[in-house]
């Protein structure tokens, strides 16, 4: 049997550092079937669409629609509509794919039978505190259970990173929550499992993703994966998961923390704190151990700023 139509689909904008070694990871996968790339562009203004007007003009399965709007879901469903594959491949302007990436997702989701398979967000930094930051979100202390960021056993999950889907399945539940800026996978993962669909994490699926560069921009992105997660447990409260509770309760435990300072019950103000931090050297050391790399001490500002962040996000942000 032929095997399946793939389209791979790429919402991008402002993306130039990263988009030719995104495109050039995904031409070089080893899938016998078609393959076509849409890449979605939010209107860039930092060089990335002269890169792909030049990508374009070498590679006929290669082609980019307008994303006015310049959102993330807006853009996967404008290329989602402009695709053909009976298999979607989402993809983002960062990120690499391992050369057997299609070909083993799409075995996996024959073998399984499910309607989105994912693996590992395998972070990588490049400076010094850009490693650091990919080893808080690869740590169990930074990100919890969600086992896309640290690996672990084959099997139904909750929520993948990206995805590979199945394209009637994603049309049968109409694509992503445009009014979602941020969470909107994780959103569309509620309603194909909702629907009888089986969402699979595999490890064998290992994409290299960049992550932020300095602790603020690292801080902007977790205060809006905070915010919209709120938003999603709203929308779906029976989704709920602990590991996305835990930042909240931090905020708030340290916020009583500090009343507790100006009160007779001081040394209990040192009790969420003082536990904080031992947390935060024995994850680092840990670190150090496994990895020989001076960049993980700098793990705890990475990860309190993540937890504080999320935490805000979830109880302040509009």
């Amino acid at each position: 049997m032929a095997d399946p139509s793939v389209s791979v689909v790429i919402p991008v904008r402002n993306e130039v550092r990263f988009i030719a070694a995104t495109i050039d990871s995904i031409l070089a996968q080893d899938y016998g079937g078609p393959l076509e790339i849409v890449v979605a562009d939010g209107m860039s203004d930092d060089g990335t669409r002269e890169v792909l007007t030049d990508l374009a003009a070498r590679h006929e399965n290669l082609r980019f629609v307008d994303s006015p709007t310049g959102r993330t879901p807006n853009g996967l469903n404008l290329a989602i509509h402009a695709s053909h594959g009976d298999i979607i491949v989402r993809c983002d302007g960062h990120a690499e794919f391992s050369p057997d990436y299609v070909r083993t997702a799409v075995e996996i989701m024959e073998e399984t039978g499910a309607v989105n398979v994912g693996g590992i967000q395998h972070a990588v930094g490049q400076t010094w505190l850009q490693r650091s930051i990919a080893y808080a979100m690869t740590s169990r202390l930074g990100v919890g259970d969600a086992r896309f960021h640290y690996g672990g056993d084959a099997g139904p999950v909750d929520t993948v990173y990206l995805g590979v889907f199945r394209r009637d399945a994603l049309f049968a539940v109409g694509l992503f929550d445009e009014e979602l800026t941020r969470n909107q996978d994780y959103e569309l993962n509620i309603r194909l499992r909702s629907n009888g669909g089986v969402v699979w994490f595999d490890p064998r699926l290992r994409v290299v993703y960049r992550p932020r560069r300095n602790l603020r921009g690292l801080a902007r992105q977790y205060y809006q994966y905070g915010t919209w997660k709120r938003r999603v447990v709203r929308m779906h409260p029976e989704s709920t998961r602990l590991r996305q509770l835990i930042p909240p309760l931090f905020v708030i435990a340290l916020l009583i923390s500090a009343i507790l300072a100006l009160t007779p019950w001081r040394p209990l103000a040192l009790v969420v704190p003082a536990a904080y931090a031992l947390a935060l050297v024995l994850a680092t050391a840990a670190q150090l151990v496994r990895t020989r790399d001076r960049a993980a001490l700098a793990m705890p500002a990475a990860i309190t700023t993540m937890h504080l962040a999320w935490g805000l996000g979830f109880l302040a942000g509009s």
